[in-house]
């Protein structure tokens, strides 16, 4: 994939950066694999905004995609296209199986129509293909990992991010592996995962350059809370862009619980803690 600049006729068009769709073979999707999600504008059942700055913003149709795969273990498919997702940073490919049928997985980085892939035990070690984590050599890079055995890809499905399978524990079945955060963490040697790097590796580089393309996307401008007045943030108050005038120089949410600054937001008794072998590196440390 490709990135474009435009010619700087406007203040907004100097640094603003764009896909040229040139990795894109199939304008329109596949119409028995698509349905309409209805937007919420950030609102929930009574009316009230739950999630601010969302609103407006270009119709689009979902694309089911198979983060599963497990009724197609050992059935070949070839990449029929490569297709853009306006739900997610990555491109998306349709594969037509060997039995007839149609689905959309997440594309890796490099797929071209044509290419073959397949899930299951009879899968050979290729990239796109879908195995269980103990049947994946080590250093190798996987994407669209499942977080307990025999559910679906739940993480790892961005625009050019990967995992590394850096060791294994087969006593205990556990397999060790590096998460794009540099966080190590243990997973079930049963999870499935998709060999390669998710596609689209060049989103990161996209500079959007204006509000009017963050408009169509469904994002509203965001304001600061120190423009605001002293009801509507616990930052708000003062003569312009004054200071946030808190007693211990803490930043605060909208809803005033202190943020930022260090403060860790990790529950002390969740759940995966166990599963944590060394924890992901900061700026900080």
């Amino acid at each position: 994939m490709a990135l474009k600049k435009y010619k700087p006729y406007t203040p907004s068009r100097r640094f603003m950066v764009g896909y040229d769709f040139s990795d894109i073979t199939k304008t329109k999707p596949e119409k028995s694999l698509t349905v309409f999600i209805g937007k919420t504008g950030g609102r929930n059942n009574q009316g009230r905004i739950t999630s601010r700055r969302m609103g407006g913003g270009n119709k689009r149709l979902y694309r089911l995609v198979d983060f599963r795969g497990y009724d197609k273990a050992g059935i070949p498919a070839k990449v029929v296209s490569v297709e853009y997702d306006p739900y997610r940073t990555s491109r998306i490919a349709l594969l037509n199986y060997a039995d007839g049928e149609k689905r959309y997985v997440i594309a890796r980085n490099g797929i071209t129509v044509g290419n073959n892939v397949m899930s299951g035990e009879k899968a050979p070690i290729a990239n796109g293909n879908r195995k269980q984590l103990k049947d994946i050599p080590e250093g190798m890079n996987v994407h669209c990992l499942e977080i307990t055995p025999f559910s679906t890809g739940k993480i790892i499905k961005t625009a050019g991010s990967s995992a590394l399978i850096s060791g294994r524990d087969e006593a205990q079945g556990l397999v060790f592996i590096k998460m794009p955060s540099g966080e190590v963490r243990k997973f079930n040697q049963n999870c499935r995962a998709t060999i390669g790097t998710v596609g689209n590796e060049q989103h990161k580089n996209v500079v959007i350059g204006k509000a009017g393309r963050q408009r169509r996307k469904g994002i509203k401008p965001r304001v600061l809370g120190k423009n605001m007045n002293p009801k509507d943030h616990p930052h708000g108050g003062g003569e312009a862009h004054s200071p946030i005038g808190l007693k211990f120089k803490a930043q605060k949410s909208f809803s005033g619980k202190r943020v930022a600054a260090g403060i860790k937001t990790r529950s002390k008794k969740k759940w995966s803690t166990k599963f944590i072998v060394s924890r992901r590196k900061t700026k900080n440390a």
